[in-house]
């Protein structure tokens, strides 16, 4: 441990100016990770885009552009896709910038906050608890510095900073004060590879994301197999020409293509991100929204997270005889005027006592989460002095048993904080021989009454949380009465109920047990944090840590979703996944409540488009093996009875509008594991059954009319201008009859993929009712308006084939309804299991 006296004064403006213009300036990465011109590409230049510009081409080949509407997807794939992101890129970097570091340097002989990007190599900072550092250096000024390294290099422990030695950027100080000169700046820093990381706009690995891209892969290998054989039997066993034979195959593999899957799933995590921006909630990163949605343990930290920062001094107990009040009350101004980086409770007496006498210090013991206490020796002018005191946790300085320990106990008990202030034999910042913490001989003189303020809206969030079946787990390195005290105000436990983590054994089993039955934890050191944290998550939990201090950084760095107040230290803030710049705890439902939305609408959603999908390649493959199967026998050949434009229409009201509306409506359902495996579970039934009952429906309405054209062909008692009139009158039936035919099948599809919207709309709100509705009238509109008859190739004239649809529709409907409950009660009995 060094010090110094000498206060160097930093760089000259001119100086600065010098270094700006050489470029050695602290220039940060882009906020969002991605630019303008990224975000574009990434949109436009996507698998999806791909497929669906391909077919397009192969539309506009045919001259048939009515048929290319589904190539408008592109554009809305990659439109709506770069505006979210747009907008979630600006929404990130201005809370970026809010929440972003702000390290103290000295110019001109002033200290001042400048951002990360406005330090230059030279400058020196400014270090004190809890300051994370930005730019690589090394150590000009040292007060007991302490920094912590474990971000960079694993290690736990702190590292006492002498004169000269080397600060890495990415650490950050977990006691003491002093000041270091910038040596690495800007891409030579670890700094801006963090900063990059800590705000990026990424859509990550996440259960939902990884799912449908397993989902996905296999879809395009099917393409292949299904585009060929519907070719062959197109081009070749139908003997369409290759007009009619390419329009045919790009009407059976567009509906393959779940195009507008990602893309929901983008825009809901966009939106998700914008509006917990708007509630000033920074994401880090972005399944942290999923990630939320499937905690079932939140462990929170008590003061600024359950309590306010601020806090009050309430009185101040003298239990030394030998002084007398004021001369208490003049050391701990002494003290608090002294304090080179007061917390919340020193501050407090800094309000109480402003006045403070003109003593000098000649030792300093900085505050330390570790040692739970801190101190400062003083002389007065006249190199008189005016003792060696230290204010701390009672139950450290003292014996635990100790009579005054124990009336501090039994005051933290009523949910105020304690502190003692004592006097000491020795310089506070002593290196004893004994290996004590404590500097020398102990001399208790009061006790300092704190009055922490519970944040108004905790209890309602403590009470959203155990509603949702998530248990919260109050741990703090305060007094354990007093955490039991605040956490029994919240309705959790008794004060008595919580554990002094002093006594929690460290086998990771026993620690588990102990963890997973009590609610408040005190004395809590920061490695136990997160030893506590690891034993949950050991148990099968997912577990978020909330926090603000530095002795939370190692559990917030370890949880599955670490959420870290605004206000708090910026080491915090770094390695959180989520930052409430807010500082409001009660913020956290309404993440949650994203994630489930995020979570639940894009499991129906997947339903939709991938329901779309497996009856797309089932009516390919069975159209295709149907007219093998004519072709062997003799029988007329079954071609593919679809244009382009009818999978288009197809998908709008039962996919496309329902699909963008759901992804972003309310949802509250709890999070669940296995996505793919129920999705698929309830797709692939209906896309059978869609597929199945189309099919039927054609083979049931399709006649062989080439027959007839044949006997026109082959009667030589026709004049050859009457067998040309007979051909083109037979012709134009027989198109009209294979439109009518087309039709009947296109409406058997639609009514029974409008019923599955029904079934996966389920629960029944008043808008989802209105959603069914108004695609039930669209479609009756679509088939029954001249106007939309002729532009989409439609004509439902033919009430025998309608009626043949109807009746394959109803089965069709059932068929979904009895599935769907089978498969439910299946699924949830394995879910009991």
């Amino acid at each position: 441990m060094t010090s110094t006296t000498d206060r160097l004064p930093g760089l000259t403006a001119a100086e600065v100016a010098e270094r700006v213009a050489a470029g050695q300036a602290n220039t940060m990465p882009d906020k969002s990770g991605r630019s303008v011109a990224d975000i574009i590409r990434a949109n436009v230049f996507t698998r999806i885009n791909a497929i669906l510009g391909v077919l397009f081409a192969i539309v506009a080949f045919t001259g048939s552009f009515i048929n290319g509407l589904f190539g408008l997807l592109i554009i809305a794939n990659s439109g709506i896709g770069i505006i979210q992101e747009i907008r979630a890129k600006k929404t990130l970097d201005r809370l970026a910038i809010v929440g972003q570091t702000r390290p103290v340097v000295r110019r001109d002989g002033v200290a001042t906050e400048v951002a990360p990007d406005q330090v230059v190599q030279g400058d020196i900072i400014e270090l004190g608890p809890g300051d994370q550092i930005v730019v690589d250096g090394e150590t000009v000024e040292s007060e007991s510095l302490d920094v912590d390294e474990s971000l960079l290099t694993g290690e736990a422990d702190a590292v006492d900073k002498s004169l000269g030695d080397p600060i890495m950027s990415g650490s950050f100080v977990v006691s003491g004060s002093g000041a270091y000169r910038a040596t690495k700046v800007g891409a030579d820093a670890y700094a801006a590879q963090l900063a990059a990381e800590a705000s990026k706009f990424t859509l990550v690995s996440s259960e939902l994301r990884s799912g449908i891209d397993q989902i996905l892969k296999v879809i395009t290998w099917l393409l292949i197999p299904a585009g060929i054989l519907t070719i062959i039997n197109q081009l070749f066993i139908s003997q369409n020409g290759l007009r009619t034979a390419l329009l045919g195959m790009v009407a059976a593999l567009v509906p393959m293509v779940p195009e507008g899957l990602v893309l929901m799933t983008s825009i809901a995590f966009a939106v998700g991100v914008v509006r917990l921006g708007r509630r000033q909630c920074l994401v880090n990163e972005l399944p942290a929204i999923e990630g939320l949605a499937r905690v079932d343990v939140v462990c929170t930290d008590k003061t600024g997270t359950l309590t306010e920062n601020g806090m009050r001094l309430s009185e101040i107990r003298v239990v030394d005889d030998s002084v007398t009040p004021e001369s208490v009350q003049t050391a701990m101004a002494a003290l608090a005027a002294a304090d080179p980086r007061p917390n919340a409770s020193i501050q407090a007496v800094a309000e109480a006592y402003p006045d403070a006498p003109g003593w000098s210090t000649s030792a300093i013991l900085p505050f330390s989460s570790a040692n739970k206490f801190s101190g400062i020796s003083f002389v007065d002018g006249d190199g008189t002095d005016r003792g060696n005191w230290l204010i701390g946790a009672p139950d450290v300085l003292l014996d635990p048993e100790s009579e005054i320990a124990q009336l501090a106990s039994d005051l933290g008990s009523t949910g105020l904080r304690i502190l003692l202030v004592a006097t000491c034999d020795a310089l506070v910042d002593t290196v004893p021989a004994t290996g004590s913490n404590l500097p020398g001989v102990i001399t208790p003189v009061g006790l300092i009454v704190l009055e922490q303020r519970v944040r108004p809206d905790a209890k309602d969030t403590i009470e959203y949380f155990e509603s949702q079946n998530v248990a919260v787990k109050v741990i703090s390195g305060d007094n354990a009465l007093s955490v039991g005290a605040v956490a029994a105000s919240l309705g959790l436990g008794e004060p008595e109920q919580a554990v002094d983590a002093r006594k929690l054994p460290t086998d990771s089993v026993e620690l588990g047990k102990v963890v997973g039955d009590a609610d408040a934890f005190g004395r809590v050191r920061p490695d136990q944090k997160r030893a506590m944290v690891q034993s949950l998550q050991g148990n099968g939990h997912t577990v978020a840590m909330t926090g603000d201090g530095v002795n939370d950084v190692l559990a917030l760095k370890d949880s599955d979703i670490g959420v870290a107040m605004g206000s708090g230290s910026s080491a915090a803030r770094s390695v959180a996944q989520i930052v409430l710049l807010d500082n409001k705890f009660a913020t956290l439902p309404y993440v949650v409540g994203e994630g489930r939305r995020v979570i639940g609408n894009i499991e129906r959603v997947s339903n939709l488009f991938l329901t779309k999908t497996v009856y797309a390649v089932l009516l390919a493959l069975l159209i295709g093996i149907g007219g093998l199967v004519a072709k062997g026998f003799g029988w007329a050949p079954i071609s593919y009875p679809f244009q382009p434009i009818h999978v288009t229409i197809s998908a709008w009201f039962t996919i496309g509008i329902p699909a963008f509306v759901l992804s972003l409506a309310p949802n509250n359902e709890r999070a669940r594991t296995g996505f793919v495996r129920r999705v698929l579970t309830q797709a692939v039934p209906n896309g059978i059954i869609i597929g199945l009952s189309t099919f039927v429906c054609f083979l049931l309405v399709n006649r062989d009319y080439t027959g007839a054209l044949a006997s026109y062909t082959g009667n030589v008692l026709l004049s050859p201008a009457d067998t040309a009139a007979a051909i083109a009158g037979a012709s134009q039936t027989i198109g009209a009859q294979q439109t009518q035919a087309a039709t009947a099948a296109l409406a058997t599809m639609i009514a029974i993929a409008v019923y599955v919207l029904a079934v996966v709309a389920r629960p029944y709100t008043w808008w989802k009712a209105v959603l069914i509705g108004v695609s039930v009238v669209a479609y009756v509109l679509i088939f029954t308006v001249p106007f939309s008859q002729r532009m989409f190739h439609l004509d439902s004239s033919n009430a025998g084939m309608m009626a043949v649809a109807a009746v394959c529709a109803v089965v069709g409907c059932a068929a979904v309804e009895i599935s769907t409950r089978v498969l439910k009660a299946a699924l949830d009995r394995r879910a009991a299991a």
